[in-house]
């Protein structure tokens, strides 16, 4: 690696690095000054508001990565353009392509970085962030958190239950319905108008328990006003936690996916494009790395100021399509990987076309 390697190279990760310690910090300040009343009327505790900053930062950082590299890229390249560094380092005989090379070993070595954050350290942060503004910010955060009306699952490849309405507090789910088939045929069918989930001995008690067992010729009827039974499913599988999926570290995100295609899960879409994403944003390093060399690597009238200009309104109009066809992935019937890579493969495109550009 050669002396201008290193010192693009040194550029490049020293710029990202203070984009982030200084957005991050002024998030956290205005996130303070939204949710403090709120925080104060719940009385929490000061380790739990410190471990929740904590989780928001490599949560936000995670996420917004992409955007902070791409102007942290324009920012510095602008200032190498206007001190006319570029042009001595390209009348030097080193081709464009050569002059990119740092740039794309920084944007691998932050892609894989993210990569491997996002695979088994978001994760975790995304279950305390999400736990803590459930939990203490929002009004009827913990019924938001489940889908609690209208619950009907697969939960194995013979039985289904439903449930009309569960209660997150209590345990307790409502109006509950277990179907057995085999062969496509019904064996049996249990209802209650109440069941209770008892986690010290980790077995359901119904209420009003009915079961209907299906004969050849005539058919068994089993009631009783209380009974304690244990099911082949869990508290879960009843009311499962809207942002499940972007709890889990990648082994148990696949396995998990698996599992729900199995039992034909309405959000099976939504939970492809945490998977998708996973891979798509530390890609979208490389794609937005090239936009950013491109566009700022030339003087423009406007210095410095113009080449931000450009960055951020192209910053925004990335976020603006992967929030888009986020959405249509996961309310329509787009497909999930298609959705998610749209937004590199367009830049991707712009990518080219600007580099080629910035080479004549």
């Amino acid at each position: 690696m050669s002396i201008i390697d290193k010192y693009i190279l040194k550029r490049y990760l020293a710029t990202f690095t203070v984009m982030l310690l200084m957005f991050i910090p002024i998030g956290i300040v205005i996130d303070v000054s939204e949710k403090v009343n709120r925080m104060l009327q719940n009385k929490v505790a000061f380790s739990a508001i410190a471990r929740y900053y904590l989780d928001f930062t490599i949560y936000f950082a995670n996420l917004l990565f992409p955007i902070f590299l791409f102007l942290s890229v324009i920012w510095f390249t602008s200032k190498l353009a206007n001190n006319t560094e570029i042009i001595a380092i390209l009348s030097s005989g080193i081709s464009f392509n050569r002059f990119l090379r740092p740039y794309i070993i920084g944007a691998g070595m932050v892609s894989l970085f993210s990569l491997m954050m996002g695979f088994y350290l978001v994760p975790s942060a995304s279950e305390g962030f999400n736990n803590f503004r459930y939990r203490y910010l929002r009004g009827n955060g913990l019924n938001e958190m489940r889908q609690t009306s209208d619950v009907f699952r697969q939960v194995n490849d013979n039985e289904y239950i439903y449930v009309q309405n569960f209660n997150q507090e209590r345990g307790t789910a409502f109006k509950f319905s277990l179907s057995k088939f085999k062969d496509q045929k019904l064996l049996f069918k249990i209802d209650a108008e109440r069941i209770r989930y008892n986690p010290k001995t980790k077995n359901f008690t119904m209420f009003q328990y009915r079961k209907r067992t299906v004969g050849a010729l005539n058919d068994k009827l089993e009631k009783a006003e209380k009974k304690d039974t244990i099911f082949s499913f869990e508290l879960e599988d009843l009311a499962p936690t809207v942002y499940v999926a972007e709890t889990l570290s990648f082994g148990e995100l696949n396995k998990f996916i698996e599992r729900e295609k199995k039992r034909g899960s309405s959000n099976i879409n939504t939970y492809l494009v945490v998977l998708y994403k996973k891979y798509s944003i530390p890609v979208s390093a490389f794609i937005l790395t090239i936009i950013a060399v491109a566009v700022s690597s030339m003087k423009r009238r406007g210095g410095m100021g113009m080449n931000l200009a450009i960055g951020i309104a192209l910053a925004f109009i990335y976020i603006f399509f992967d929030k888009i066809f986020g959405v249509l992935a996961e309310k329509s019937t787009m497909p999930p990987l298609l959705a998610v890579w749209i937004p590199n493969v367009i830049f991707g495109i712009l990518a080219i076309y600007l580099l080629r550009n910035a080479k004549r």
